[in-house]
Order: C-alpha cells, then structure tokens, then sequence
C-alpha cells in the first residue's frame, strides 16, 4: 500500500496513489482527495499564509481519474482585507475539479464568543468502521479511519462520525488543519444517506466548506444529514466539528439514482 495519498511530481504536478480511490469508480477518486489537495493550493497561494479561509467551494466537473493531474492556481480578486482566489486540477488539459476560495485578513477582534457546544461523544468512544474483507484498496477505508457515535454507514438516516487521516496527503507533508478539514468534509451524503448504498448511487457534484475556526488536533467530526427533494436531486448539510466544539459546516448538492 502507498505512503501517502499523492505523490508529487514537481511544483504543480501530482500523481494520486491508490488511498485516492472512490467508491463509485474504481479508476476515479473520492471528492475528499482532490478537495483536500486543492485546499493545499488555496491557503498557501500569493502569501495565503497571512489570510484565513472562510469558504471554499468545489465544482466537481468530472470523475478525477487515478492518473497525472496537473494543479493550477491565481488570485481573481486581490486585495488586502478580502480576496478571491482559484485552484484547479486538470488531467490531459482537461479541467476536472475547481475550487473557489474566499479569503480575509486575520485581526484580533474583542467579540463575545458563543457558547462551544461540545459534541455528542469524542473518537474514542466512537465505533471503528471495519472495511469489507474484499475491496479495493481507497481512501474511505484505508486513507481514513472513521469512528460512529451517532448512527451508522450501513443504516439510511441522520449520523455523527468521527475522521482521522491515516496517511500523508502529500508524500513527505504533515496536512494542515484546513486540508484535514477538506479531506472530511466531503463524507456528509457518504455517512448520512437517505436511501441505501445497496439500491442507490448519490454522487455529488459540489462541495462548499464554511470555516468558522480551523480545527484542533487530528479529528474532525461530522454531524450529517441527508435530505431528497423532487427529480433525483438531494442536499446533505454536515456540521463540522472538532474534540472542543463545532468549526464550521459542509453543505453538498447530490445526483440521486437507482442503481
């Protein structure tokens, strides 16, 4: 098994491994992979480091295949206090996956703070989510470690869980809170399904992360849920936490189909 879930190949290339696989094309890779890479991209950008990232969404244009990407970036709107900035993975000058992130200016400001909600249970009370014996390697199963403290993977409906990244992002790196962010962020409609794996595909083509506060630690937790409306169309609104509270929230668009 791979090292790490990318292996660079220069400044602007990257050759994804096999812990990049999702689970809807064994040739293709899970959104969280490529959200999380392209979240690399976008806080460290034209000085990024001195800029917090608010919102960061994703347009998932194509299935991101388990081949060489290619990784572009640039700042749309600068500015000093606000900016707009843009990251894009291209396979073959193929445009597959873009990120727009909205970025402001890091202050002090004296505001009084909400009371932090802690979540229902931490990751250590949670129940480990055991991989089929037969499957492929990929990235829910091998590149995460999850923990349930509320619902199930197998079961439709409302859940908590807990994600810890297992491997590298990027072979020779510690991720960054803000990519151990993305790289979870992508499970809300995976965790919290309104109709079962076994008779429905729900793939999404967008993500949009809010960052209240980047989180503490290794963990971040997911508090799902999943709604269908009319003509196949679904949204699932996650909100993001971390062992001390919640950090900000996951919100996906979903293609719903029979299998």
């Amino acid at each position: 098994m791979a090292d790490a879930i990318y292996v660079p190949d220069g400044p602007d290339r990257f050759m994804p491994t096999e812990l990049a696989r999702g689970p809807w094309d064994p040739d293709a890779q899970h959104g969280g992979a490529p959200a999380a890479l392209l979240a690399r991209a976008v806080e460290h950008l034209d000085g990024g480091t001195a800029m917090a990232v608010v919102r960061l969404t994703y347009e998932l244009l194509r299935p991101v295949p388990l081949a060489p990407l290619e990784l572009r970036s640039r700042v749309t709107r600068p500015g000093r206090r606000v900016q707009l900035v843009e990251a894009s993975l291209h396979h073959d000058e193929q445009e597959m996956v873009r990120a727009t992130a909205l970025r402001i200016r890091q202050d002090d400001v004296s505001a009084p703070q909400p009371a932090a909600t802690p979540p229902p249970a931490g990751p250590g009370e949670g129940a480990l989510l055991v991989a089929p014996s037969e499957r492929p390697t990929s990235f829910a199963w091998d590149a995460m470690e999850i923990r349930f403290v509320a619902g199930s993977f197998w079961e439709v409906g409302p859940a908590f869980a807990w994600f810890r990244l297992r491997a590298p992002l990027v072979a020779g790196e510690q991720p960054s809170p803000l990519q151990r962010l993305a790289a979870a962020g992508d499970f809300g409609n995976g965790i919290a399904t309104a109709v079962s794996w076994r008779t429905h595909v729900f793939i999404n083509p967008d993500l949009t992360l809010y960052v209240e506060r980047l989180p503490e630690g290794e963990w971040v937790g997911l508090d799902a849920r999943t709604r269908l409306g009319e003509a196949g169309a679904g949204v699932s609104d996650s909100v993001l936490h971390d062992e001390r509270g919640r950090v900000g929230r996951a919100q996906q668009s979903l293609y719903v189909a029979e299998r």
